[in-house]
């Protein structure tokens, strides 16, 4: 039974149900954990325009391909500590696009339902970008239907919402690794 445990506590994909919060965290400790380690082009210290958040982006050790978490470290929300993980994202197969999960609701200080959608980080990752989900439904009567008692006359069709412009995130450290390409050596 124990075993079981670490899977019932994740979304199925590695991601965890409900968020966790990470003492200590904040802009400045974030900076100095990023200047002392070797950063892959997602790493860094990120703004979310659209709901005016400083988020920190770094490595992790996760089940499922998970290689980042993203972490709160300033918002005008005081009701989400700084240090809250608010989010994870995947490697794909194609460079630029990532499995992005962020949490969907709160329960007074956890994040909870984490929602997937597909990001984009640009060529010189200095933006990430995605698109939520969008679904309508569509219900469809046919009273002319063929033997409507044996099919039903009435259908329910969900259906996915043209594209809208994709929220996301802009860099603000290190901008551009501190103005050396990414993964190229620098001496500290």
């Amino acid at each position: 039974m124990l075993g079981l445990l670490p899977l019932l506590a994740t979304a199925g994909n590695g991601v965890p149900k409900k968020s966790v919060i990470l003492q200590g965290i904040d802009i400045d400790s974030m900076q100095v954990r990023l200047d002392e380690s070797d950063l892959q082009p997602l790493e860094g210290i990120w703004y979310y325009p659209n709901e005016e958040m400083t988020l920190g982006i770094e490595r992790y050790r996760g089940e499922h391909n998970i290689g980042y978490r993203i972490i709160l470290l300033d918002s005008p929300d005081i009701n989400v500590m700084p240090g809250t993980v608010i989010g994870y994202i995947a490697a794909s197969a194609v460079d630029s696009k990532y499995q992005l999960w962020l949490y969907s609701q709160r329960d007074k200080v956890t994040l909870l339902k984490p929602l997937e959608c597909v990001a984009t980080l640009n060529a010189r990752a200095t933006t990430l970008t995605f698109d939520p989900p969008h679904w309508k439904v569509k219900v469809r009567v046919n009273i002319a239907r063929f033997l409507p008692s044996l099919f039903n006359g009435v259908s329910i069709i969900p259906e996915k919402v043209g594209e809208r412009l994709p929220v996301g995130f802009r860099k603000i450290y290190p901008e551009g690794g501190d103005g050396n390409p990414f993964n190229r050596i620098r001496y500290l």
